[in-house]
């Protein structure tokens, strides 16, 4: 998986660090990121994490949005382990049939 960017409304880029595992937002070098991990065509979206200082900035949305657009893009499941983008998925329903919130 290669590095991406994905630009939003606000003009703030959201990065695809494939190394890392994680889409990510620098803004004036403080990081907000959504962490995965990949496994059997699974992409489990575990972890969404803004600095306080930028919280009322929709970067989690941002985030949220990319990760899903990437998936529906690889054709990948995605399982939504965190809780902001199971409720992130349950407000947008051009995502849930690709998304499960649990695994039997």
């Amino acid at each position: 998986m290669a590095e991406h960017k994905y630009l939003n409304a606000k003009n703030a880029a959201v990065v695809h660090n494939a190394s890392k595992q994680r889409f990510e937002i620098d803004i004036g070098g403080q990081l907000s990121m959504l962490e995965y991990t990949f496994k059997n065509h699974r992409l489990f979206l575990t972890h969404t994490e803004v600095p306080p200082a930028l919280e009322s900035r929709g970067l989690m949305m941002e985030l949220a949005h990319a990760a899903l657009e990437y998936a529906r893009q690889n054709e990948l499941t995605v399982v939504a382990v965190c809780p902001f983008v199971q409720e992130y998925v349950n407000s947008h329903p051009e995502y849930q049939s690709f998304v499960i919130t649990s695994v039997a």
